[in-house]
């Protein structure tokens, strides 16, 4: 198999790389939205896959036979670490920011990722080359499963060593995949806040285990990804763009609360049970309190439908149509940013 010859690169390339890893980062941070599709549009995708593809025990003969600067050149260890500190600053920064914004500002910030994800849609589905039955079928499967997983209930919260590596190894794999977020597959997996207070704490302990399990997981899902590119690149991308289109709901901003979970009693309640009120975030805001209930099973309204359920609250729909175009105007920004895709024999 031949060595992919990386691009050449200057400081002011690397720090645009650390840029697009800011943007992956804070895209990850919130559940709803992937890193792999900031990652996709920023014209990275195929460099990222084919670089965590490439770390292997042939990297160790290297650095024991030709040493550390053939190791170097070989892992593509500029673009990495370019890549992992935007992703990290970004992430353990945005995470806090975007937990308050959740808490205070939940439909606008809905409808900012809302428009982002619409024209990241647009965008993946134009790569794909030629449409026929199979990528048709394709994105429709990938549409199916992904909807499916938005609506599995979250499982309740766990702190267990093992558990956290294993959903470390999954939402890893979420984040280079565009369309599910990995934050998403943490919240399913009932991990989301065990990892926000390991890191809002600084527990070193729960956040080693999560990388360790993160690291793993990276390496073998991106073999597979790589192996799925290039033998079936349409088809991939189909189910790609299905996996995004099946989690708009998950993002849509208007929501009606049905069931919560109540950490007090340890049970799934009717949210009707609790309040007069039609969504979980208006109780929350209004009541200051946004740890005794976590949302459970919600579905999508209108705007309109949720000012009624939730006493006439202003649904702020012109604000939220605003930001869902500058969402949609950012993604063709990032597109801009973004280097050809290289031929093939060049």
């Amino acid at each position: 198999m031949h060595q992919k010859i990386m691009p050449k690169r200057n400081f002011i390339d690397y720090l645009i790389i650390t840029a697009k890893g800011i943007a992956m980062g804070a895209a990850d941070a919130v559940p709803g939205v992937s890193g792999g599709t900031i990652a996709f549009i920023t014209g990275i995708y195929e460099e990222l896959i084919t670089t965590l593809s490439g770390i292997n025990l042939s990297l160790i003969k290297t650095l024991q036979k030709q040493g550390l600067a053939a190791f170097w050149k070989q892992l593509n260890g500029n673009f990495i670490l370019a890549l992992v500190a935007g992703i990290t600053i970004s992430f353990v920064s945005f995470m806090r920011i975007a937990k308050y914004l959740i808490e205070n500002q939940a439909i606008l910030i809905w409808s900012f990722f809302f428009g982002l994800i619409v024209a990241s849609i647009l965008y993946i589905g134009r790569q794909i080359k030629k449409w026929c039955f199979k990528t048709l079928f394709a994105l429709i499967l990938g549409g199916l499963i992904a909807h499916f997983i938005t609506t599995i209930p979250p499982i309740t919260n766990n702190e267990q060593p093992f558990f956290l590596f294993l959903v470390g190894a999954i939402a890893i794999c979420a984040m280079i995949l565009p369309g599910i977020s990995g934050s998403f597959i943490l919240l399913i997996l009932g991990a989301y806040k065990t990892l926000s207070d390991a890191i809002h704490d600084f527990n070193l302990k729960n956040i080693l285990i999560f990388v360790g399990g993160a690291f793993i997981g990276l390496i073998s899902f991106s073999k597979l990804l790589k192996w799925l590119f290039k033998n079936y690149e349409d088809l991939t991308l189909a189910v790609l763009t299905g996996f995004i289109m099946g989690s708009l709901n998950v993002i849509w901003p208007w929501k009606q609360t049905i069931t919560v979970f109540s950490k007090e009693k340890g049970l799934e309640l009717f949210f009707n049970q609790i309040s007069d009120l039609g969504t979980l975030s208006v109780f929350q805001k209004q009541n200051f309190d946004f740890n005794s209930y976590k949302s459970i099973l919600e579905k999508s309204i209108s705007p309109f439908t949720y000012s009624e359920i939730n006493n006439g609250i202003d649904p702020q729909v012109l604000l939220s149509v605003v930001l869902m175009l500058l969402g949609f105007l950012i993604v063709f920004l990032l597109e801009k940013t973004a280097t050809k895709k290289p031929r093939n024999g060049h």
